[in-house]
């Protein structure tokens, strides 16, 4: 059963309301409710807000976890210490892939969780990205050549931030470096600093505070303007290395025998 329709039957159960009693209150059929409740059907985001709304928690926490009797809401502290994910839907409910363009990155570090924000950028949807919550960064500078500047970065949304791996390449959000695309240099762990890579060598890695990390977004792929180049046409002095190289293994390997 999907989050959305145990959470649905389990806070209906809660507030002690048969399917038509609950179907009264927000509005709908019955029918609905059931269709709901039995995953044949997912409601409209409209009416998930309504719902979430009315059972009086947050559309993020219920799209998102959980909800029994071992759940406990968020606490309402400081917002800028939430992870509060914003998405967007297109008219069939397929989430939306909402790009920031450069131009855009510094104010995305204050609307990152603002839905009327995020429903302002512009967004396309790819068939390919079914499962999960993605979003496209345009990076700049050449500090992941041989991305160019200007490549568009599509992430995949890290709910769990302990999943980051060494070595693989993510959208980091943070505080202070704003919208950066990099290589993490070690797992990540809560009040410790992560350390991020460029794959250009001419960039030292850096230390970013955990406490300062926003968002985390695993590349799963880009689209760029530069296409690659064609493999250089051998030179005479390339193919006298190679025999000279072939020599040497085959000589090597009658010297074993």
């Amino acid at each position: 059963m999907s989050k959305i329709s145990s959470n649905i039957k389990f806070l209906r159960k809660k507030k002690g309301l048969t399917q038509q009693q609950f179907a009264d209150q927000i509005g709908i059929k019955r029918s609905l409710v059931g269709a709901y409740e039995e995953e044949r059907a997912e409601p409209k985001y409209d009416l998930l807000k309504n719902i979430a709304s009315f059972f009086e928690i947050s559309i993020d926490d219920f799209i998102n976890e959980t909800i029994n009797e071992k759940w406990a809401p968020k606490p309402k502290g400081d917002p800028a210490n939430l992870r509060v994910l914003s998405i967007s839907v297109d008219k069939d409910d397929n989430e939306n892939i909402e790009l920031v363009p450069m131009k855009a990155s510094a104010g995305y570090l204050n609307g990152y969780a603002d839905p009327e924000y995020v429903a302002q950028l512009p967004k396309f949807y790819l068939p390919m990205f079914k499962q999960g919550t993605y979003r496209a960064f345009e990076i700049k500078g050449d500090s992941m050549l041989p991305l160019q500047s200007g490549t568009i970065i599509i992430g995949e949304y890290q709910e769990n931030w302990g999943d980051v791996k060494p070595g693989e390449t993510y959208v980091f959000i943070s505080r202070n470096d704003g919208v950066v695309y990099k290589r993490a240099g070690n797992k990540y762990k809560e009040n410790k600093k992560l350390k991020l890579v460029s794959d250009n060598p001419a960039y030292d890695p850096y230390d970013v505070n955990a406490e300062d990390v926003l968002e985390i977004w695993k590349a799963k792929a880009y689209i760029s303007t530069h296409l690659p180049m064609p493999a250089p046409e051998p030179t005479m002095e390339s193919l006298t290395s190679m025999m000279a190289q072939m020599q040497r293994s085959i000589a090597n390997l009658n010297s074993n025998n």
